[in-house]
């Protein structure tokens, strides 16, 4: 079969406290993430707002231990997939590729030509896709694969999603099992899962799959673990004006507390890595919404991180895809080219697309501002200590 490799996808994080202002300029400067009319505002834009938000992100990573251990976990999964593709007879070279973050999708695909990969397979760590994860990450890698025609030497395939794969499903219901057979009265735990939500638009807009999978995938586990107790979906990490999937996270749990829910288990369904979103925003914020809303228990079912059966899912998933039609980038959904993109991190402003002309003047205004305070010294970014 040649020389056969596999590229891991997922957003990446900062490594250290220091990283984490030009890792939100990275994410900002992204046109996938705010589309404006002006192109060469871009990267203004991303400084200002890196600027803006990166005390309140240090804050956060400052809670789970000053930075992000996506990479480290991601480099533990990649190690056991090798390791087990090898036991199985399927031996392969793995990749991690960062959207916004080192190692970067361009870091991993220069050592893959380096390597000399025949065979490729291109593996999201999302199992559920979404035109802003597994999507904004294969537009990347298409982007390279047409500018670069050396890269056409290599058969490549794609999986867009496997959020109802044998292995993944039985693998969260254990990690669910583990944690209700430490409860009390376990049948009566509200099992409440917590996906990363998106727009309303790009379902709407663009048929994004992600709401389908995401519902699909709820009920799967729920059948896969077989076990009686009510349970419940919302969508976290909403930002901007803009309406995202319903209901929202911190909603659902305080339409619970009012309902008389005292014990949940939540489970970060659309996360399989443990990072910001989990141990950060449910473990932190979402423990305190539930305990103003009166839940007096608040457990949380860990990520998947290198869960030995979804390690060996991912491993057949490998030798499966190799076996089958390869799947191309033309077959993935892509968005409409006047489509609004949103960040993915929470913060305060929003970009709509009824809004276009409006947010192309405002980011102007914004950048002429923020020239006037750079030769004066005078302004709002000196008096918050930005400048």
């Amino acid at each position: 079969m040649g020389r056969v490799g596999v590229l891991l996808l997922n957003l990446g994080g900062p490594d250290r406290i220091e990283d984490v202002r030009p890792f939100l300029f990275n994410l900002f400067s992204d046109p996938e993430i705010i589309r404006l009319p002006v192109p060469w505002l871009q990267k203004p834009l991303a400084w200002l707002i890196s600027s803006l938000r990166a005390k309140k992100s240090q804050e956060n990573y400052q809670q789970i231990g000053g930075g992000s251990p996506l990479r480290k976990i991601t480099e533990a999964q990649a190690e056991a997939l090798e390791k087990r593709l090898e036991e199985i007879g399927q031996p392969a070279q793995i990749y991690i590729g960062m959207r916004y973050w080192h190692p970067f999708t361009e870091e991993a695909i220069a050592r893959i030509k380096r390597d000399q990969i025949t065979k490729l397979v291109i593996l999201p760590l999302y199992p559920q896709f979404s035109i802003s994860t597994s999507g904004s990450s294969f537009r990347v890698l298409e982007e390279m694969w047409k500018q670069d025609p050396s890269l056409s030497q290599i058969e490549y395939t794609l999986i867009p999603s496997w959020y109802n794969s044998l292995g993944y499903l039985q693998a969260m219901a254990d990690l669910i099992h583990q944690e209700l057979t430490e409860i009390a009265n376990p049948d009566q735990v509200e099992i409440f899962f917590s996906a990363h939500g998106v727009p309303q638009s790009y379902v709407d807009e663009a048929g994004d799959p992600y709401q389908k999978e995401i519902e699909e995938c709820t009920r799967l586990i729920m059948k896969t673990l077989n076990r009686p107790n009510p349970y419940t979906l919302a969508y976290q990490s909403r930002v901007g004006p803009v309406e995202w999937l319903k209901p929202y996270t911190e909603d659902a749990l305080k339409e619970l507390g009012e309902q008389g829910v005292k014990e949940i288990l939540v489970i970060p369904i659309s996360f399989v890595s443990e990072h910001i979103e989990t141990l950060q925003e449910i473990d932190i914020e979402y423990r305190e919404v539930a305990e103003e809303a009166g839940i007096e228990d608040f457990h949380r079912v860990p990520a998947l991180n290198t869960h030995p059966i979804f390690i060996d899912s991912l491993a057949q998933l490998v030798v499966q895809s190799l076996q089958e039609n390869p799947c191309t980038f033309e077959q993935i959904t892509h968005p409409k080219k006047n489509m609004k993109m949103y960040p993915q991190e929470r913060w305060e402003w929003g970009m709509t697309s009824a809004a276009e002309v409006w947010n192309g003047r405002l980011a102007m205004l914004g950048f002429i501002a923020l020239m006037i305070e750079l030769i004066t010294g005078h302004g709002p970014l000196h008096l918050v200590g930005l400048l």
